[in-house]
């Protein structure tokens, strides 16, 4: 499963709610598969957008090494105290910067199952992964809650490397396409 990548406009999208009937052994099949993506990409969180798909849930797995799924969640309440963190995303690989986000948060969602259950005052890392996937959700990032010369610099940077990566890719299409060329007349040649 390919996590996107900053520039890349399903990060920027509002995701559309999962329907009941969507949540079936397939759908179950694609969380494992985007648990499996977060854990080798040592993330703690994974977004439905992050992998392509614009629908609202997400995978995550916090210091209580506990699997957690949130399928059209809603934070019902904050708390007034907030705190700082270093966050990093996995769709904005080698980059972190401090957030403030509020210490505690509420949440209702459906589990895997499409059983809808809350958790009161998740707080700690819990609270925070909370918040930053659900951001996903509302095409927010986590740049975008922090200072505005550091988003400048990350999303240059990031379209720095897409324009390098496509040229790269052009030039490895074209010596493919120069070489099959050359094979096919000197096959002709032969005949």
């Amino acid at each position: 499963m390919r996590i996107c990548k900053i520039g890349e406009e399903i990060l920027s999208r509002q995701c559309e709610p999962v329907k009941p009937e969507e949540i079936d052994d397939s759908f179950r099949a694609i969380l494992n598969e985007m648990f499996d993506t977060m854990i080798s990409a040592n993330g703690v969180g994974l977004a439905a957008p992050q992998v392509g798909i614009a629908k609202r849930f997400f995978v995550l797995m916090s210091d209580d090494d506990v699997k957690r799924v949130f399928i059209n969640p809603e934070i019902t309440k904050t708390s007034a105290e907030t705190a700082a963190y270093e966050e990093g995303c996995l769709s904005i690989p080698g980059e972190s910067e401090s957030i403030v986000r509020p210490v505690k948060v509420s949440v209702t969602a459906l589990n895997e199952n499409g059983k809808r259950f809350t958790i009161e005052d998740a707080d700690g890392l819990l609270a925070r992964i909370i918040q930053h996937e659900n951001d996903h959700l509302n095409g927010v990032l986590y740049i975008d809650r922090g200072d505005k010369d550091f988003k400048e610099s990350i999303i240059e940077k990031f379209k720095k490397k897409a324009e390098k990566a496509a040229k790269k890719a052009a030039e490895k299409a074209a010596k493919k396409a120069s070489l099959e060329a050359k094979l096919a007349a000197k096959k002709h040649k032969g005949n």
